[in-house]
């Protein structure tokens, strides 16, 4: 069975939409991401840091979907991670009304040694110096090193985000940071600057429109589900990554042609977390309502026109 290690924020977070509010819930980047890959038959560990007001039933949530939370880090004096966010009626678009870093203000990352020699570490969106930090701690290198970041590092500390993208394999970004960092406004374009930074795949996620995922010479592009329902898009692309990373894991394998397969699950995964508030869906999917979301989107993506029409 091989181990994903994950490092990420475990928080929480209220949320407001069009449709609905919540109250406090249990969230975060490494929460979602451990939660999602949980999914699958793999060993799962995790790498983050909480205050004194992350209680046992909150940690339980996550040992209960068999998640190691060996490498939880508790600061009893300080408070957790906290985000409360309110979206406009496109999802597209929200605002930050609190951010209180708390605890993961002063996040020093440690790798427990039972952690060691793991087959995939997915870095949760973090600063890249704590990301690189826990690249650096492993004894010997994973298989796959998947790396999520976000433009505030683009604009704050872009020589240390450099330096990190140079040690993985795979880089996550929207449209909108991936034009950012590579200064190039196609797509295509920019993919191919990103990659000569150091990673051999990137990935780009278009929110409601897909997914792109690029290597040197390829590029394949999974369509995002029609959805009559989204609650909350707050965890979709942490979804996404820990569906992507659990299949891969599962699969043991890296090729670019089984990571087509890995993008297509993960959008699965998100198209159905996105449906809840928070990560309540994510701890409660059954195998076959993933299994039918799947074969919609194989379905989505199927046609049959002869090789040559004209």
């Amino acid at each position: 069975m091989n181990t994903l290690l994950t490092v990420g924020s475990v928080a929480f977070d209220q949320i407001e939409t069009p449709w609905g509010n919540s109250d406090i819930i249990l969230g975060g980047a490494g929460t979602y991401i451990s939660l999602a890959a949980s999914n699958f038959n793999i060993k799962s560990n995790l790498v983050s840091v909480v205050g004194g007001d992350f209680t046992e039933n909150y940690l339980d949530v996550l040992r209960n979907h068999n998640v190691d939370i060996t490498g939880i880090e508790k600061k009893k004096d300080e408070k957790t991670f906290f985000w409360h966010g309110r979206y406009h009626k496109n999802m597209n678009e929200r605002d930050s009304i609190a951010t209180e870093l708390n605890s993961l203000g002063s996040f020093e990352p440690v790798v427990p040694t039972s952690y060691q020699n793991a087959d995939i570490l997915m870095l949760g969106n973090l600063t890249p110096v704590v990301q690189r930090k826990v690249i650096e701690q492993l004894n010997n290198r994973p298989n796959l090193i998947v790396m999520d970041t976000m433009n505030f590092w683009m604009n704050t500390m872009l020589d240390e985000l450099h330096r990190t993208i140079s040690m993985v394999d795979v880089l996550t970004v929207n449209d909108e940071e991936a034009r950012q960092l590579s200064g190039e406004f196609f797509l295509p374009v920019a993919a191919k600057k990103i990659i000569k930074m150091g990673p051999r795949i990137v990935i780009i996620k278009k929110g409601e429109h897909g997914a792109l995922i690029f290597n040197k010479d390829d590029v394949f592009f999974a369509p995002a589900l029609p959805l009559s329902k989204v609650a909350d898009p707050t965890g979709a692309g942490d979804s996404f990554a820990g569906g992507f990373v659990g299949y891969l894991a599962q699969t043991n394998d890296y090729s670019f042609e089984n990571m087509k397969n890995a993008v297509i699950v993960g959008s699965a995964v998100a198209s159905l977390s996105v449906q809840e508030f928070g990560t309540k869906k994510l701890q409660d999917l059954p195998k076959e309502e993933l299994n039918a979301r799947i074969d919609i989107f194989r379905k989505l993506t199927a046609f049959n026109l002869p090789k040559n029409i004209f």
